[in-house]
């Protein structure tokens, strides 16, 4: 259990979701951690299950390497989007262990914001974890995609449905859940028409009148 403050952020495709992370992230000061950023750490660092420990036992600065390894990459993670989202998220059981405890050793060591990875579900039992999902209607996500990627109304709506498919059945694997069901989030948002820097501002907000709240019944 962590005693950092975990945000995990999942969402349908073409919210905006990793722009609303990215933003959150700098509003809150902390990192943001992706697919993109997950698979360039494991194959830096050939972190499987058992590198993880000698990583950390043999190597006093590993922190400081991961820390100068993220500066490097979130530039390219943090595009809006890249190749991976057009083909089905397959991931073996032991690949999700892996990255499971990677994430878990990540919040040990700070705060973070982690966007998608079944998020909700690894940190579920946490009580510092503050879980969020993102929705918004056919036409605003249609629009967002057909405008980033520069394609029609029906190229658009094949690649979301083919998106959000692939994700669902992703956390439906690995988690036993359905990231629809609202009971595993703190907070679920409609970012129909909203600008991903007032949302981010919108989710800070609700994690620091949760810490209040919760410093108020400590005492």
């Amino acid at each position: 259990m962590s005693e950092n403050t975990i945000v995990t952020i999942g969402r349908e495709f073409g919210t905006g979701g990793r722009q609303i992370a990215k933003e959150l992230g700098e509003l809150l000061g902390v990192k943001v951690y992706d697919r993109g950023l997950l698979e360039q750490l494991k194959e830096k660092y050939n972190l499987t299950t058992e590198q993880m420990d000698k990583i950390k036992a043999q190597k006093k600065n590993w922190w400081d390497d991961f820390t100068t390894f993220y500066q490097q990459a979130s530039a390219w993670a943090n595009r809006p989007y890249y190749e991976a989202v057009y083909v089905p998220n397959v991931t073996s059981e032991l690949l999700y262990e892996e990255e499971e405890r990677i994430l878990r050793a990540l919040a040990q060591k700070e705060s973070c914001v982690i966007l998608g990875r079944t998020g909700f579900h690894i940190f579920r039992n946490d009580p510092n974890a503050f879980k969020v999902f993102l929705t918004a209607d056919m036409k605003f996500r249609r629009d967002k995609v057909g405008r980033r990627l520069n394609i029609n109304d029906g190229s658009a709506d094949l690649l979301i449905k083919k998106v959000d498919e692939a994700r669902e059945n992703f956390t439906l694997t690995f988690s036993g859940k359905s990231r629809y069901d609202s009971r595993n989030y703190d907070l679920v948002i409609n970012v129909t028409g909203l600008e991903p820097k007032h949302v981010a501002q919108f989710i800070a907000d609700c994690i620091e009148y949760r810490r209040i709240q919760n410093e108020k019944r400590v005492w």
